[in-house]
């Protein structure tokens, strides 16, 4: 008996015959990707008047529920090497959201801090983004969407957490 196809996947402009793609939909890294790319593309659509990329947004959010984090702490969480976050953070103080202070701890570190238009920003893209995630994970039950983060945080947080 021939194995069903399953397609995820519509058909070709030229009408070709989709894809059996079963042999990728069984692997995680491929279902997480797609996701990813499909939450990514709605994210870039609604932060586009903002002029914020995940990366910016990120660390404005981190920074609004994290003031006087350093360059190495938002580093380390967001899993970016520091020269490009060298020409993020440069990005953000152009734009006049951030702002260096002398860490109160550390007198080698620099904590950043959001300016006032940096807060305003934060709290107003970071209700857009939940906003679109709750459309997008409209298909999901508050279980499930619960078990989805869950299962994902244990690909990339650490076992002590």
């Amino acid at each position: 008996m021939p194995r069903a196809r399953k397609t995820s996947t519509p058909p070709a402009p030229n009408n070709a015959e989709p894809l059996d793609t079963s042999v990728l939909e069984g692997l995680i890294g491929y279902n997480a990707r797609r996701a990813a790319i499909a939450i990514g593309g709605v994210f870039f659509e609604r932060m586009a008047p903002y002029g914020l990329t995940q990366a910016d947004f990120s660390v404005l959010a981190l920074l609004a529920h994290n003031p006087g984090a350093t360059s190495r702490q938002l580093c380390a969480t967001l899993d970016i090497l520091p020269p490009n976050f060298v020409n993020l953070i440069a990005a953000l103080d152009r734009r006049g959201l951030i702002e260096r202070r002398p860490h109160p701890r550390d007198g080698r570190a620099v904590g950043l801090h959001l300016t006032e238009a940096g807060h305003a920003l934060a709290q107003e893209t970071e209700k857009v983004v939940v906003e679109l995630e709750n459309e997008l994970a409209g298909r999901l039950t508050a279980r499930e969407r619960t078990t989805v983060q869950r299962l994902l945080q244990k690909f990339y947080l650490r076992a002590e957490r």
